[in-house]
């Protein structure tokens, strides 16, 4: 059967008793150490006082000197019961015990605790008498008689029992007890307060609990996928995981930094911190270009109790998403320029049945003669500009759909391109397709506002060496000012909310011309706004086809 474990208040009960007995174990022997030199130091003035009183009474002093024992014994006596001392004993100057209150010690040589005694001195220490350690004074004897002063005649020795360990102990054994007592009551209140007020602060989890929760949130945010960055209030990392730092290249000490410390651009901080533009609705699903990948980042705010506790933000790589968003949008592009040439030639199919039913056939016939020379006039100048088949086929579609919108879509006299490598020429199409589908949309918002004003878009394409520079202005409202450092950030998904704002896969197009060394930037002027975006290409040799 497994044992069951301490909760965390007998955990702390436990130690705290441990340590409280450890410390009065301690105190216990620093008292008796005290104990001991205290006795040492009040016992050793009185015993040496009484010696030395002793030492100077004339009786003594003429016994030990004719080492005939006569009143001394009586006064030996007098003297233990007087001062309360264990023995006193007389010893002449060959170390023998003349008289003692000892009788167990009565004419035996004593041993004497310093050679100085017989030169003079007094002293004090312990030595053992009778099987028992005890403090004892020897004070010598000197000679007052004439011719004889100073003379050692003997020396009284005065002894203090010892009191044991045992007995010092027993005599401090209550106090033991009530220290002992009152510091069980104090620790074992005091942990239960400390454990009440951590249970609080752990959510009512135990160690074991805490520990095996701890182990289990380690191997759910290193084993996922996406990217998770967890901020206190003050705005300090405080969990990162492998992914997050992966994706956002964060050093492998990220943790216990500020936002304002870390390596990254204002907008991934703004959205981290759930800073949130006047354009967008909400801090969610937020779109960010960080090193040539696009991140979709969600922020959650975590709150406990109505008390903020800080955030939690999850990051999902979608670079390879916003490519096949690409391709899907070029396709669907593709649909709707087919869409616009079938409308274009019904209604030229139109026109020629009706002039056919009303009979004019040389009216058709220069109609035909007219349409096939626009169009042949439109073939030509674009092929003579750009000789890449791939941006030539993508321009005449585009002026199918601006000529379905009643919008016109010029090319530029300096236009010139040469033919390119697949995957450059894929690329600059996409960035082609782009600006020129926001500059249509841009160009039609003007039909409510101008009545007749005129609604253009021109495409200028010129390629010097291996730089590419396409510039797509319109007579469209221009972009807010507010927004021209801003709107290639918020991401390819983002859509024009408001007439003039661009945003349908500005972030891609920056995300291509940086991927290719180059950049996108924005401009407005009277007549509108202008785009302008550079990278690098490969022309592709003359004889490839």
């Amino acid at each position: 059967m497994q044992r069951r474990r301490l909760s965390l208040a007998g955990q702390l009960l436990v130690a705290q008793l441990v340590i409280l007995l450890g410390i009065l174990v301690t105190v216990a022997l620093v008292a008796l150490a005290q104990s001991e030199a205290t006795f040492n130091r009040t016992e050793g003035r009185r015993v040496s006082a009484v010696a030395e009183q002793l030492a100077t009474v004339p009786i003594v002093r003429s016994e030990l000197s004719s080492g005939i024992v006569d009143a001394t014994p009586s006064l030996v006596q007098s003297t233990v019961t007087q001062y309360g001392v264990t023995s006193v004993t007389l010893i002449d100057d060959q170390g023998v015990a003349l008289v003692s209150s000892d009788p167990t010690i009565a004419r035996t040589r004593v041993q004497l605790g310093s050679g100085a005694v017989a030169e003079g001195a007094s002293w004090t220490g312990t030595l053992e008498i009778g099987g028992q350690p005890m403090l004892v004074t020897q004070t010598p004897v000197l000679s007052d008689a004439e011719g004889q002063v100073g003379e050692h005649l003997g020396t009284v020795m005065v002894a203090v029992a010892r009191r044991s360990l045992l007995d010092r102990l027993s005599g401090a054994s209550s106090f033991l007890v009530t220290y002992l007592g009152i510091a069980l009551a104090l620790g074992g209140i005091g942990s239960w307060l400390v454990a009440r007020r951590i249970k609080r602060q752990t959510l009512g989890l135990e160690p074991a609990e805490i520990a095996r929760f701890a182990e289990s949130r380690e191997a759910m945010l290193y084993g996922l996928a996406e990217g998770v960055v967890a901020l206190d209030t003050n705005g300090r990392v405080t969990v990162v995981n492998d992914a997050a730092q992966r994706l956002l290249e964060l050093p492998d000490h990220a943790v216990g930094m500020a936002l304002t410390d870390l390596p990254m651009g204002p907008r991934l901080r703004d959205v981290l911190q759930g800073v949130v533009g006047a354009d967008e609705p909400s801090a969610r699903d937020q779109v960010v270009l960080r090193r040539g990948r696009v991140l979709v980042m969600n922020r959650m705010e975590v709150v406990k109790d109505g008390r903020p506790l800080g955030s939690v933000t999850t990051l999902r790589d979608r670079t390879e998403l916003a490519e096949l968003e690409r391709q899907l949008g070029s396709f669907r592009s593709t649909t709707e320029l087919l869409r616009a040439q079938a409308h274009e030639f019904a209604n030229q199919l139109h026109t020629i049945s009706g002039l056919i039913q009303l009979g004019e056939h040389d009216e058709v016939v220069r109609y035909v003669d007219s349409v096939s020379q626009h169009r042949a006039h439109l073939d030509l100048s674009v092929s003579r500009r750009i000789r890449d088949r791939a941006i030539t086929a993508l321009v005449l579609a585009k002026a199918s759909q601006a000529t379905e919108r009643r919008v016109e879509l010029r090319v530029s006299d300096d236009t010139s391109l040469a033919r390119l490598a697949p995957r450059d020429s894929a690329d600059l199409a996409a960035v082609v397709g782009n600006l020129v589908d926001n500059a249509i949309d841009a160009a039609a918002t003007r039909e409510g506002a101008g009545g007749g004003a005129p609604r253009w878009v021109e495409l200028g394409i010129r390629q010097g060496g291996t730089t590419v520079e396409v510039v797509v202005s319109d007579s469209g409202p221009g972009v807010a000012p507010e927004l021209v450092t801003e709107v290639f950030t918020y991401g390819f998904t983002t859509k024009a909310a408001a007439a003039g704002e661009r945003g349908i896969g500005l972030g891609l197009i920056r995300l291509i011309c940086r991927r290719r060394d180059g950049e996108v930037s924005v401009e407005n002027t009277p007549q509108g706004a202008v785009f302008t975006a550079s990278l690098t290409v490969e022309a592709e040799p003359e004889g490839v086809r």
